[in-house]
């Protein structure tokens, strides 16, 4: 590249040279001297450009290494958020095939109320309660008051209820509680039971074991047992924790009868740990 102040500078070297050499008049001088001063003064105009020059190359160079450093900081960011992009994916894709396991249970848990449904044309009620699906048996028709020995009208509605589970695959594998309540009346001292809590969980025991028991009939032609899997039933008592109408101390007689009951709890798999309350 040529160097615009070193060729002024031999211009003017050649020009001074050449009036050494020669003889000219003062005109002619006074017109060398303005050529003179004219190429001085571009030459210092050349070496500011080229100052002003090497400041800009330094300042794009400076600039282009901070541009670096940018890209490569928004390297790493693209990478982190492709990163989290990635794992935002994943979650999504497990959300959805969690989402479509519920709903196959959810379809399922409707199918079996469907089917315990039957029991309501025996005046049975299938309700959702503290997210269980139960099936509410009342005590009236099963005992008579203060007694855990069943009566004859409810075993013939336990033997329904077997019936109908019997005869489901899904139903008769599946697991169930047969949980005993009272109302808020209390024990007399001295009975059988000492209290409420050992009044319930003996009739709750009652019911479990004829719906356990063979499924054979006496000779009056009555049925012996449900027939079920013994290994599917439990049985508990919660005397008049849980009431299902009124509180306790305030509930009048009809109240009390709702609350005198046996409940047979369908128990949910780990798998069917859901809102059930959706099917209502």
């Amino acid at each position: 590249m040529w160097n615009k102040s070193g060729g002024l500078l031999a211009v003017i070297m050649a020009t001074s040279f050449a009036l050494t050499a020669c003889g000219h008049s003062d005109e002619e001088m006074a017109g060398k001297d303005r050529e003179i001063n004219k190429l001085q003064a571009d030459l210092k105009a050349a070496k500011a450009q080229i100052a002003q020059d090497d400041q800009r190359y330094n300042d794009a160079q400076t600039q282009i290494e901070g541009m670096r450093l940018q890209l490569k900081e928004a390297g790493i960011g693209l990478d982190k958020s492709k990163e989290e992009s990635q794992k935002l994916q994943q979650a999504l894709a497990e959300y959805k095939q969690r989402a479509d396991q519920l709903s196959v249970i959810e379809a399922r848990f409707r199918e079996l109320r469907a089917k315990l449904e039957k029991l309501s044309a025996i005046g049975l009620k299938v309700v959702v309660r503290n997210n269980r699906m139960v099936i509410q048996l009342p005590g009236d028709i099963l005992f008579d008051s203060g007694k855990d020995e069943l009566k004859p009208s409810g075993k013939e509605v336990l033997a329904q209820v077997a019936d109908v589970v019997r005869g489901d695959k899904d139903l008769n594998t599946r697991n169930f509680s047969v949980a005993g309540h009272t109302d808020n009346a209390p024990y007399p001292g001295g009975g059988a039971f000492h209290d409420n809590w050992g009044l319930s969980l003996s009739r709750a025991r009652q019911v479990l074991l004829f719906l356990i028991a063979p499924n054979d009939k006496d000779k009056k032609g009555a049925v012996k047992g449900g027939g079920l899997d013994p290994k599917h039933w439990a049985a508990s008592g919660f005397g008049q924790t849980d009431p299902i109408a009124g509180n306790e101390g305030t509930q009048d007689k009809d109240q009390m009868q709702r609350n005198r009951r046996v409940e047979l709890v369908v128990q949910p798999n780990v798998e069917e740990m859901l809102n059930l309350n959706n099917i209502k």
